[in-house]
C-alpha cells in the first residue's frame, strides 16, 4: 500500500494543492461575476430592435459558444501580451460563460407572463421601471438554478488555465508530480477537492431549482 499511497507525500503536496485551489476558486468567483453581469447585458441588448446591434452581437455569441474554451484562452494570451495570464484567464472564462448565461436570461425573460407586461403598461410605468421592478426580478429568480449550474461547470473547467501558465489546482498537482515523478497523491487530492467543492453546490442548486419550479 505504501508503494501506491503515502500519507507523507500527501502531506507534502497539500500546501501546493491548497494554493492552487485558492486560484481555482478565485477564477471561478471572478469568472462567474463577469459572466452573470455580461450575460444579462447581452441578453437585454439582443432584444433590441436595432439590427446593427443584434446581428453582430448574435454572430459574436455563436462564435464564442462554438469554439473551444482552450482555443480562446491561448488565442487571447498570444494576442493580449500586455496583460497577465491570470487576468486573461479570468476574463476569458467570464466572457465564454456569459454567452451561455445570456441564453438562460433570455429564457427567464421570455417566461415572464405576458400579463405582467400588460399590467405595467396599463399602469403607465416607464419602460426602464418595467424592466427594473417587474420583469427582471421575476426573470432572474427563474434563472438562478441555470446560472448556478454554469458556475459549477466553470469551476470544473478551470484546469484549462494551465495552457496559459496559470497555476491552478490541477497544474499545481502536475508540477509537483513532474518534480517527484509521483502523481497519485497530488491528483487524488485534486479530485477530492473538486468533489468536496462542487457536489454540495450542485445539491444546493438542485434544491433551489426544485423550490423555484
Amino acid at each position: 500500500m505504501s508503494d501506491v499511497w503515502s500519507w507523507q507525500r500527501a502531506a507534502d503536496v497539500l500546501p501546493f494543492i491548497l494554493e492552487g485551489f485558492r486560484i481555482t476558486l478565485l477564477a471561478t468567483l471572478v469568472g462567474t461575476a463577469i459572466a452573470a453581469v455580461l450575460g444579462l447585458v447581452v441578453a437585454l441588448a439582443r432584444r433590441s430592435s436595432r439590427r446593427w446591434l443584434t446581428v453582430p452581437l448574435g454572430i459574436a455569441v455563436e462564435f464564442v459558444r462554438s469554439t473551444p474554451l482552450l482555443v480562446q484562452l491561448v488565442f487571447a494570451y498570444l494576442l493580449l501580451t500586455d496583460l497577465s495570464a491570470m487576468t486573461i484567464g479570468f476574463a476569458v472564462l467570464g466572457i465564454h460563460y456569459a454567452t451561455y448565461m445570456s441564453e438562460v436570461y433570455r429564457a427567464g425573460i421570455d417566461a415572464v407572463p405576458r400579463g405582467q407586461w400588460e399590467a405595467a403598461k396599463a399602469l403607465n410605468l416607464p419602460r426602464a421601471r418595467t424592466w427594473r421592478a417587474v420583469v427582471l426580478p421575476q426573470a432572474i429568480r427563474k434563472t438562478l438554478p441555470g446560472l448556478g449550474n454554469y458556475a459549477i461547470s466553470m469551476f470544473k473547467e478551470t484546469p484549462f488555465l494551465f495552457a496559459i501558465g496559470v497555476v491552478e489546482m490541477f497544474t499545481a498537482a502536475e508540477q509537483y508530480g513532474s518534480r517527484t515523478f509521483v502523481y497519485t497523491e497530488a491528483l487524488t487530492l485534486v479530485g477530492i477537492l473538486f468533489l468536496v467543492a462542487s457536489y454540495p453546490t450542485s445539491l444546493l442548486v438542485r434544491r433551489l431549482e426544485t423550490r423555484l419550479a
